[in-house]
């Protein structure tokens, strides 16, 4: 079952709705009003990574792109072994175009070891860069 929800706007931000929702990747208003509104209140209620309280558990995705040199990983392969960070799963890929690994864990822990593992990733030689795609907040 669904509900109609409505909001009042002004012409201008009216006549530009729809092209914004177009430029998003949006084919759809209701999904789109849906995942901004979801998307707002979670930045607002949590913020992103950097301004999380520490002690907040999160989850996610984390995606470690270095160059494919013998020995590289280890700073991945350290983390997957850390006491800090839960990692529930692990995937290597090689990219034969940019002839780099890309490692995906997801994981899960308290924003503030997240932090701090992220930043040893970044701070090593060879790590050309670190991601972190975090699970979205559930509405009790």
């Amino acid at each position: 079952m669904t509900r109609v929800i409505s909001f009042s706007t002004d012409n201008e931000f009216a006549d530009q709705f729809d092209e914004l929702i177009k430029k998003s990747g949006y084919s759809n208003r209701s999904r789109f009003i849906r995942d901004a509104a979801l998307f707002f209140s979670e930045m607002q209620q949590r913020g992103d990574l950097a301004n999380m309280d520490s002690d907040e558990i999160v989850e996610g995705h984390l995606v470690v792109y270095y160059q494919h040199v013998h020995g590289n990983g280890q700073k991945v392969l350290d983390l997957r072994h850390s006491k800090s960070i839960e990692v529930a799963s692990y995937s290597h890929s090689c990219l034969t175009h940019s002839h780099a690994c890309v490692d995906l864990l997801q994981i899960k822990g308290s924003a503030g070891n997240i932090r701090s593992e992220i930043e040893k990733l970044q701070n090593s030689p060879h790590i050309e860069k670190v991601s972190i795609v975090t699970a979205p907040m559930r509405i009790s």
